[in-house]
């Protein structure tokens, strides 16, 4: 077999433009200060970045997650979380929401009422809010690091 040898093609933007890792802090810092779950974040971001692609999240996450206290189960479980036992039923609308948004591409009505709905139910508009913006977030990450093709394992 092939050994391949990734480069990234730049910087990451990230840090390549100044000022603009201190904008992503701050909103992660945001984030933070509602009331949600770090570890069903670091589950939604992994889930985020396994639809897209994005090696360096794939494999950064699920050490984050793992540090926050989330289970092998519920982490290897993430991508079929339809069919795991593993999640509540908050959780589920908030990985719903976090694929609607990811695939915004895929249809006509990219989060129909039904996703928002559910998510709604179990969360309060500031949460909804934070939800949003965290997956808006892990998409810019991921868009980040597979445009610049930044290799995981070699995190910055």
């Amino acid at each position: 077999m092939e050994t391949i040898t990734l480069e990234p093609r730049i910087t990451n933007p990230a840090f390549a433009v100044p000022g603009a890792m201190d904008a992503l802090q701050a909103l992660s810092k945001a984030i933070s200060r509602v009331k949600l779950s770090p570890g069903m974040l670091e589950l939604m971001h992994l889930r985020a970045s396994q639809i897209n692609g994005c090696g360096v999240c794939a494999l950064q996450h699920p050490k984050i997650a793992r540090r926050l206290g989330e289970t092998d189960d519920r982490i290897l479980a993430v991508a079929a979380w339809r069919d795991a036992p593993f999640f509540t039923e908050a959780e589920r609308a908030a990985l719903a929401l976090t694929e609607a948004l990811t695939r915004i591409a895929d249809t006509a009505d990219p989060v129909p009422d039904s996703v928002w709905d559910e998510a709604a139910r179990h969360y309060d508009e500031q949460e909804l809010a934070a939800l949003v913006l965290s997956i808006a977030s892990i998409n810019v990450w991921n868009r980040l690091n597979v445009a610049t093709r930044q290799v995981a394992g070699q995190e910055w």
